[in-house]
């Protein structure tokens, strides 16, 4: 089984699959009688023939080393998740080749952050790395099929960096 190891999650190495959701250094606008900072507009939605609706999703945690056998894409709209916990999750990506995912990629979120997987992109399920699971969704609510399925051949293993293995904070 190949190895994939976790990095951590950029805006800068996350950009060809989606927008990280996080705070700015600064706030765009201070509102509430001066005491909320609104960071504004940090995602892209993309929905084709439909709209974005908000659900909660409340998945089973997962352990490392992580097997991934399967991943898929949405090709009618983007699709944003937001943990409503401080814990990390992990985020699996990979580029499109004609049709089908290259090689994955692996990224774990740090508290305050949240992801927004562009159209059409290929991505892992949800994976939290601890429970509660909970996050809110934005995606397209609509008519039609908007899931695509791969499953790879051989699986990958998902795997903590040296650092991680070692204890190493």
């Amino acid at each position: 089984m190949t190895e994939i190891v976790i990095q951590p999650l950029t805006a800068e190495a996350f950009a060809p699959f989606g927008d990280v959701i996080t705070l700015k250094p600064e706030a765009d606008k201070i509102i509430n009688q001066g005491m909320c900072g609104r960071h504004h507009d940090l995602a892209e939605m993309d929905f084709a023939d439909g709209r974005a609706g908000i659900s909660l999703f409340n998945a089973q945690p997962r352990s490392l080393p992580y097997k991934l056998d399967m991943v898929e894409r949405h090709p009618d709209g983007s699709q944003a998740f937001i943990p409503m916990t401080e814990h990390a999750f992990l985020v699996i990506v990979a580029k499109d080749l004609g049709g089908k995912p290259d090689t994955p990629v692996a990224f774990q979120t740090q508290p305050g952050q949240a992801i927004n997987f562009h159209r059409n992109t290929w991505h892992g399920v949800l994976t939290p790395l601890a429970a509660p699971g909970l996050f809110a969704v934005v995606d397209r609510i609509g008519d039609g099929a908007n899931l695509e399925e791969f499953w790879f051949d051989t699986a990958y293993q998902v795997v903590a960096d040296q650092d991680q293995r070692s204890g190493i904070p």
